[in-house]
């Protein structure tokens, strides 16, 4: 064999080895991106982990409106899914909570009720650390057409005037005083309330002249009153704080329904409904 061959022959020999070594690389990396892909999947699809069952919301009732539109949005979601509301005053809500009712969402008017479930001190029906989701602000609700023409908190102290107010020791009822305190102004009303709709229906059925609400209950009863916003309310604006209790039946769910309602979407429901942002 001629020194040319050998060199041929030994040059294909190298090239042969390249060329495997190459394949061999690119299996490898086939094979990595292949495993990628598939861990890939494999989070994508816990991420989106389904949730089924029932959620039940224990709810002030000033977000009756926006929360039952919520509730809709998130069974369409979620299919499988049930939402349950409790809505009502604040504190009755979280004595039956820290009472033993079974609940997985505690959504308050005010830190202060909301307090009572998470310093409950025996652990039971306790709340994980509440964020704010939403602030109120209060406004007068007075008959359609404002007939007594009340312009300001001062004209609900005028004599003759039926005015109703929520009892003091719910969220709106504590604001309205602390309106009232603002403007150094003493009112005696016909009537205290246990929740705030309970307030407005007074109201809408001409039982009484006027009553001191929250702004988003005046615009879900729409003609039925009129608003009357007056400067002492900015001195007493809600926080609303929201948690997921501790003894949830259904945990993972609520913890999908709690971030709908801090979502950019659930958010867009709220503003809408006239609560501010936090």
């Amino acid at each position: 064999m001629t020194r040319y061959a050998r060199r041929t022959r030994r040059t294909v020999q190298v090239t042969g080895v390249g060329v495997a070594a190459l394949l061999a690389l690119s299996a490898c990396s086939s094979g990595s991106d292949s495993s990628s892909k598939k861990g890939s999947s494999s989070a994508s699809k816990d991420s989106a982990k389904k949730v089924t069952g029932t959620v039940t919301v224990f709810a002030a009732a000033s977000l009756k409106e926006s929360f039952t539109t919520l509730g809709k949005d998130f069974e369409k979601a979620h299919p499988g899914t049930k939402v349950t509301f409790s809505f009502g005053g604040s504190d009755t809500l979280a004595a039956s909570i820290t009472g033993g009712a079974p609940a997985d969402v505690f959504a308050a008017a005010s830190p202060k009720t909301m307090a009572i479930v998470t310093d409950k001190k025996d652990g039971k029906g306790t709340a994980t650390a509440p964020s704010t989701f939403v602030r109120n602000q209060l406004e007068i609700a007075t008959l359609p057409g404002n007939p007594d023409k009340v312009a300001s908190l001062k004209d609900l102290t005028e004599s003759g005037l039926k005015v109703v107010l929520c009892d003091k020791t719910v969220p709106c009822g504590a604001a309205a005083q602390k309106a009232l305190d603002a403007g150094k102004l003493k009112l005696t009303p016909v009537s205290y309330e246990q929740d705030v709709k309970s307030a407005l229906t007074k109201v809408e059925l001409k039982e009484a002249d006027a009553a001191v609400v929250y702004k988003t209950d005046v615009e879900a009863a729409g003609s039925k009153v009129e608003g009357v916003g007056f400067p002492e309310s900015a001195n007493a604006i809600n926080d609303y704080p929201i948690a997921l209790l501790k003894d949830a039946p259904n945990a993972e769910a609520a913890k999908e329904f709690i971030a709908l309602v801090q979502s950019p979407e659930g958010q867009k429901v709220l503003t809408a409904a006239g609560f501010l942002k936090p």
